[in-house]
């Protein structure tokens, strides 16, 4: 098979008060899988967002094999063979459609402008077929709405796969897989490269990196730092690569000293996901919930607070109990959550730095006649992006334009600002480089060093044990082990997290 060269050349774009990318040159071919690594905001996604056809307004030249290709829009992209998957699933999933139309959705909108009428059966036996390549087992007749965030990632690729491509883009397609779910993918991509496609990687996790790529490319603030082969290079030399600068230790310092308990869960169940669940949390104590993707750590969260069902159980705060019946309730009684979904459900992607920062403490800037005080809020955003390292043009950039680490930074600091008594962190780290990792556990360490409860969902248990003061270790939707961080291990929490008694 012949290989196919694709070249970018001093690709340059600007966004509103900011050069996105400065002249960058990116090169990869057909058969190989490189990654394609940075820290949030260094331009990567931009990049390949210019290669996907999603940005018009670049300057430049895409040249492939050796000849000059027009890609200004994602429909020029895909006739070239360069297909893409993007990190934010929810925004690429119709969900009142089927898992086969979503699959199949590239063909069917193509086969609707030639004829009238669709071949239903025919088009349910395909999307099985790509699945079943995929080893997966999904209803194609299922609701893509009724998905869980995994299995929306996995049709999104097998989408992607289902129409010839040369290239394929991968955005953080890991992020919400199991480590089964990771495995398969990871097969899938090698095969597709031992068929001639050339697969583009882009990652915040080191080691799947080191697993599945050829080579990477580096980049840094809007420009390429370096490409290299990965047997020439080890983890410590990429993230100092990444972040120009050597990585200080990752983990903050932990307390050990706890003040009175703030939340009590006791016997909570919503009948399906969450069953029969007990935890509590100390005033300055960091909790884990650990487990798989599936376990119920995300129904978990949004049952204390508020914003999913319960049938049983109780919930105190300061002995008092709750009444959560709705994320108001919950914000009133004193409990904050950050969401695994943040596009989704923690920031307002169309709205300023400064709307989402303050969004929710209006009551604070709002004045005689329920008049926003658009000084104080403009005074108390500036504050906080200088606190906590926002990296935007402006207090009023749009949230959307930002990179995903400093997305979750606003994500963070609107509940700074209200000053919950009890913060719920689920995947907090989700799509965010180590750069921007560090902070966030800073952030999070700073809650606890002022009295604040702090309980803190991952999948990645490397954080959990080196964050968390106490671990609960979730298993088929209910606490199975409970745990101090100080004395267990990865490997410890791996084995109650797939079943182990």
């Amino acid at each position: 098979m012949a290989v196919k060269r694709l070249e970018m050349k001093s690709i340059t774009i600007d966004f509103p008060g900011v050069r996105a990318l400065n002249g960058v040159d990116f090169n990869t071919a057909t058969g190989s899988i490189q990654a394609l690594i940075g820290a949030n905001g260094a331009g990567k996604s931009t990049l390949m967002k210019v290669l996907s056809g999603a940005h018009d307004h670049y300057t430049g030249e895409i040249q492939l094999d050796g000849e000059s290709v027009e890609i200004r829009t994602p429909a020029d992209a895909q006739k070239l063979g360069i297909q893409t998957v993007y990190q934010e699933v929810d925004t690429a999933i119709i969900p009142s459609l089927t898992v086969a139309e979503n699959i199949m959705l590239n063909q069917t909108v193509q086969a609707m402008g030639q004829q009238h009428w669709m071949n239903w059966k025919q088009l349910f036996k395909k999307a099985e077929s790509i699945l079943s390549s995929m080893n997966l087992h999904i209803p194609v007749k299922k609701l893509a709405g009724e998905l869980t965030l995994a299995e929306k990632q996995l049709v999104l690729i097998a989408r992607a796969i289902s129409s010839e491509c040369s290239f394929l883009i991968l955005d953080e397609p890991t992020a919400p897989l199991s480590h089964t779910e990771t495995s398969e993918l990871f097969r899938i991509v090698r095969d597709l490269a031992k068929r001639n496609v050339g697969i583009i990687f882009i990652s915040h996790r080191m080691p799947e990196i080191f697993e599945l790529c050829d080579e990477l490319t580096v980049m840094r603030n809007g420009e390429l730092v370096v490409k290299r082969n990965i047997p020439e290079v080890d983890t410590h030399q990429v993230i100092e690569y990444m972040l120009g600068r050597k990585l200080e230790d990752q983990f903050p310092a932990k307390f050990s000293t706890f003040g009175e308990t703030l939340l009590e869960v006791e016997g909570l169940s919503d009948g399906d996901k969450v069953k029969n669940t007990s935890l509590h949390v100390k005033a300055g104590e960091i909790v884990g919930l650990a487990g798989l993707v599936g376990a119920g750590k995300t129904e978990l969260c949004k049952a204390l607070f508020g914003a999913g069902p319960t049938k049983s159980g109780t919930v105190k705060l300061k002995g008092k109990i709750l009444n959560l019946t709705s994320p108001h309730a919950a914000v009133k009684s004193g409990l904050a959550l950050v969401p695994e979904e943040r596009r989704k459900e923690g920031v307002l992607v169309a709205e300023s730095v400064t709307s989402n920062l303050t969004a929710v403490n209006l009551k604070k800037f709002t004045r005689f006649l329920s008049f926003i005080n658009q000084r104080a809020e403009k005074k108390t955003a500036q504050e906080y992006i200088k606190a906590l390292g926002i990296k935007t043009s402006s207090e009023m950039a749009k949230v959307e334009n930002l990179s995903g680490g400093n997305q979750q930074k606003v994500a963070i600091g609107r509940w700074l600002i209200a000053d919950a008594d009890v913060y719920i962190f689920d995947e907090p780290t989700k799509g965010v480089d180590v750069g921007a990792k560090r902070d966030i556990f800073e952030l999070i360490a700073q809650l606890a060093a002022q009295g604040k409860g702090v309980i803190y969902a991952s999948s990645e248990l490397s954080e959990i044990t080196g964050i968390t003061n106490r671990v609960y270790v979730l298993y088929d939707g209910e606490p199975v082990k409970e745990l101090e961080t100080a004395v267990t291990t990865e490997e410890e929490l791996l084995f109650y997290s797939t079943g182990g008694r």
